[in-house]
């Protein structure tokens, strides 16, 4: 029997779907056992509260001074970062005493990190115990920022070629660098036809299907383009779909349909990807695993609101492939929807960049790289070249 334990961080809901889509994909192999852990529920209540907090407060209400920090802390020299991220491991071992003992009660074979808070830890653990369990990163960003790298890493899994060659040009040894794309759920391998999800959730057929999802999104932005699709001669149906923006569907209670708009307004859903797949075109922000889901069905992307730091590089990724668009006006997204919609060929061309970009079996083949590698187990190789 393999004991996988995968840590992530719950500081936003990528790390954690990353961290079940790997779950689900080692459950395909037999003789494997796979633990997953947030590695904040074994912090200190007072370290939990405090980083939580500070992650949402900056990243939400104070984003320039959340990109300041992130570009500020973001190391050109991998070996300045390796130093720098086990330092700061060092700090927050204080709070993290009791991630050392569930480590030691599974007694894993391999240690999945999907975010850089335990990724650090796990190295300072191993340094401490003495500890040989083959340690692996999974980066949920299509740039890795430095605070993913540390020592005694087996293999790094990034989401594209131009985060290996950012982290290349820095130093670092590409034989541990492996692009698989990021791990979503294997749902998406699934076939499933547009006609079929749009009847399935009673979506009008004679329209094109335009999805909004507002998590995360400011609630009056979000108003804006609604007005402005409602406003449109262009036949289509608008799902808006508030997820975790507690104050949306309040906000826009007073929003109904149009003469040539259908308006579908929604809170949290569990068949995110059923409605990708109806969808002609989705409206989100910048998150690695959402827009990573979005990619693997083709579907072209407006991207607007990125997070600064992180989801503005994923979104320049995204655009640069020409898979979407990123808007900074909101008074300029349902004018650029209606244009994109009256110019199917500029539309179908983007279905093919997203498709070319998108990666359904990252997950799957992360773990048949992980398995594969410890059944041939060498020395861990140096970040540094």
């Amino acid at each position: 029997m393999t004991t996988i334990l995968i840590l992530y961080a719950s500081l936003g809901a990528g790390h954690l779907n990353a961290a079940k889509a790997l779950t689900e994909a080692f459950s395909h192999y037999p003789d494997v056992e796979v633990h997953s852990q947030d590695a904040l529920l074994y912090a200190s209540p007072i370290y939990r509260t405090s980083i939580t907090q500070i992650y949402k407060q900056l990243s939400e209400r104070i984003p320039t001074l959340y990109k300041a920090i992130y570009e500020g802390t973001d190391g050109d020299d991998v070996e300045e970062s390796l130093d720098g991220n086990l330092s700061v491991a060092r700090l927050e071992f204080l709070f993290f005493r009791k991630l050392e003992d569930l480590v030691t009660e599974i007694n894993p074979d391999v240690i999945i990190s999907v975010q850089q808070i335990p990724s650090r830890l796990i190295q300072l653990l191993k340094q401490k115990n003495n500890w040989s369990i083959p340690h692996y990163v999974v980066v949920t960003d299509a740039i890795a920022h430095s605070s993913w790298l540390n020592h005694e890493i087996n293999g790094y899994f990034l989401p594209s070629q131009i985060g290996v060659n950012m982290l290349t040009q820095r130093g670092a040894n590409p034989e541990l660098l492996h692009i698989t794309g990021i791990p979503i759920k294997l749902e998406v391998l699934e076939p499933k036809s547009k006609a079929e999800m749009q009847l399935n959730h009673n979506l009008l057929l004679d329209r094109p299907v335009i999805t909004i999802f507002c998590g995360g999104l400011n609630t009056q932005r979000v108003k804006i383009i609604i007005t402005d699709f409602l406003a449109s001669a262009t036949p289509l149906t608008l799902i808006v779909i508030a997820g975790r923006n507690e104050t949306l569907l309040d906000a826009i209670e007073d929003l109904t349909d149009s003469e040539q708009v259908k308006l579908v307004k929604i809170g949290s859903i569990d068949y995110v990807d059923d409605l990708i797949v109806a969808s002609d075109l989705i409206i989100t922000k910048a998150g690695g695993l959402i827009t990573s889901e979005i990619l693997a069905r083709g579907i072209p992307m407006i991207i607007i609101d990125p997070i600064p730091g992180q989801e503005e590089q994923n979104a320049d990724v995204i655009a640069a492939s020409g898979a979407g668009i990123q808007i900074r006006l909101p008074e300029m997204v349902a004018q650029t929807v209606i244009y994109l919609l009256n110019y199917p060929e500029r539309l179908a061309q983007m279905r093919q960049a997203a498709l070319a970009s998108g990666q359904p079996r990252a997950a799957l083949d992360i773990a048949e790289f992980i398995l594969n590698d410890i059944q041939s187990p060498k020395e861990v190789a140096s970040l540094v070249q």
